[in-house]
């Protein structure tokens, strides 16, 4: 079911988007509402899954996982999808799973420490899972530019106005 988000929604979640850490009168004030309604209102969206979470972000080269890849997977039976991912699921390198069409019927982001261990992620993890036929390295990315969250809730002035 689809969420009906309003104006100061949009405001909250363009500014805890931006900085999950950011403390809720930081966005009261920025919001003109009380620290209580923030609250409220993230809890409400939190509750209704529009906001699934807040996380920090690890920077991959700092910890020793030089290499980023994307794999896409064939499957035998398109009926296993869900152990499948199960499995998947497991495999920490992975962190990130998606349904696709076309060629693949999974698409994964693995990080590695290095070709080698790419190597042994996708042979020996990844293509010995029961029901997987093949798991193809689609690219390696050479660096990760930026990273955001959707923006589609950006305000115009005209809009700040209507409240």
């Amino acid at each position: 079911m689809k969420h009906e988000i309003d104006n100061l929604d949009k405001k909250i979640l363009k500014l805890i988007s931006q900085n999950a850490r950011i403390p809720f009168l930081e966005v009261a004030r920025e919001c003109n509402v009380s620290g209580a309604a923030i609250h409220q209102r993230v809890q409400k969206l939190a509750n209704e899954g529009v906001i699934k979470g807040s996380e920090f972000v690890i920077n991959t080269y700092k910890v020793g996982f030089q290499t980023c890849a994307y794999i896409g997977v064939c499957v035998k039976d398109l009926n296993k999808l869900e152990c499948i991912v199960d499995a998947l699921r497991n495999i920490p390198e992975i962190v990130e799973c998606h349904y696709t069409t076309g060629k693949y019927a999974i698409f994964v982001k693995v990080y590695a420490r290095d070709n080698r261990h790419l190597l042994d992620i996708t042979l020996n993890k990844i293509s010995s899972i029961p029901g997987i036929v093949s798991a193809e390295t689609f690219l390696m990315s050479l660096d990760e530019v930026f990273r955001r969250q959707l923006s589609a809730f950006d305000i115009t002035e005209d809009e700040d106005n209507e409240e």
